[in-house]
């Protein structure tokens, strides 16, 4: 595909105000600076977009077959310091730029109105926002994270099936605020069918802004229920109800501290994984540089006999000054289940 820009960067520069006169205003000094910040993220945006396209080719390369096929491309982001989640994320942006340019819903000479961040946030939106605003931006006008935002929330929340009817209405009317508007049907579409109806029911009754913040909060904090209680081993049983457990939460105007808890629980099972995995592999290294020392290593013997404070069976921890000095036993047991579970880890004291 041919170059969105060819900039020449030889000569690039930019006219910054002096911090040090007192002869310009501050308003004056943040709007120059705020110019050249969206100036550099245009480069940005092109730097990045053809970086994309670089690790794009790189990857449909090895796609080809054979063995150790991913090997190269993780090799190349390893070599240019790149992480796997910022090399695939590039190659969204750069997929995206292609498909904005090459459907021809974007000149190519209008990618140089957008601002790196309003690029990214146009190319996430539905097809209907991407439209108006490249017609915007092929008109010349500069577009900012702001202005798609705003669009992209008015759009919704006059159109959203999952809003009701009177909320859509409302909002069509400007008697309530799209930035209101949309983030509740962000939220209620991650929820499953059931529970949006009975949201939906409550916004029928009062639809008003105060009902839209309660609503869209709940919302949320059952979203983050869910999410949770998916990947959470300590829920996996038969005999408990979480849908009936969250009604009850939300009865009782609970909702928040329950999205937390089970949040916090995941974090928990997620850390013991991490802490079992880290002391295997300390009682492993632990043992054989014992081997490998004797008599005649006793500062190294030292410090391995330190180190049995956290290898063996019964870990002693400090927690530090903020603590008051206090200490933390746990005690490690692997047990033989039907199923593979974390390992049980007792607090001792």
């Amino acid at each position: 595909m041919d170059s969105l820009v060819s900039p020449d960067l030889t000569n690039f520069q930019l006219d910054l105000p002096d911090p040090d006169k007192d002869d310009i205003s501050s308003i004056e000094f943040s709007d120059r600076l705020q110019k050249a910040w969206s100036i550099c993220e245009r480069f940005d945006l092109h730097t990045d977009i053809w970086r994309g396209r670089i690790l794009r080719a790189i990857r449909d390369r090895e796609k080809r077959g054979g063995e150790g096929r991913g090997a190269g491309f993780l090799q190349w982001l390893r070599e240019m310091e790149i992480s796997k989640t910022r090399g695939y994320s590039l190659i969204q942006l750069a997929e995206s730029a292609d498909e904005l340019v090459g459907e021809g819903i974007l000149d190519e000479k209008s990618v140089n109105n957008f601002s790196r961040r309003s690029f990214i946030e146009t190319a996430q939106s539905s097809p209907e926002v991407q439209q108006m605003i490249a017609e915007a931006a092929n008109k010349g006008n500069e577009i900012t994270r702001k202005q798609v935002r705003r669009l992209s929330d008015e759009f919704t929340s006059v159109t959203s099936p999952l809003l009701p009817v009177e909320i859509r209405q409302r909002t069509q009317e400007n008697l309530l605020p799209p930035k209101i508007v949309a983030p509740l049907a962000k939220e209620l579409s991650k929820l499953p069918e059931d529970l949006q109806k009975d949201l939906s029911t409550i916004l029928k009754q009062s639809p008003n802004v105060d009902s839209i913040k309660e609503v869209t909060i709940a919302a949320r904090c059952i979203g983050k229920s869910n999410d949770a209680s998916l990947s959470l081993r300590a829920l996996q049983r038969d005999d408990l109800d979480l849908d009936k457990a969250t009604q009850e939460a939300q009865r009782i105007d609970a909702l928040g501290y329950l999205a937390d808890a089970l949040t916090q629980a995941k974090s928990i099972e997620a850390a013991v994984l991490r802490l079992h995995s880290s002391w295997r592999r300390l009682g492993d290294i632990n043992e054989r540089l014992w081997v490998e020392s004797g008599s005649s290593t006793p500062y190294l013997r030292d410090v391995l006999n330190a180190l049995q404070t956290l290898s063996g069976a019964t870990m002693r921890v400090s927690l530090g000054e903020i603590y008051g000095g206090k200490k933390i036993r746990l005690q490690i047991v692997e047990e033989q289940a039907d199923q593979i579970e974390p390992p049980e880890i007792r607090k001792l004291s």
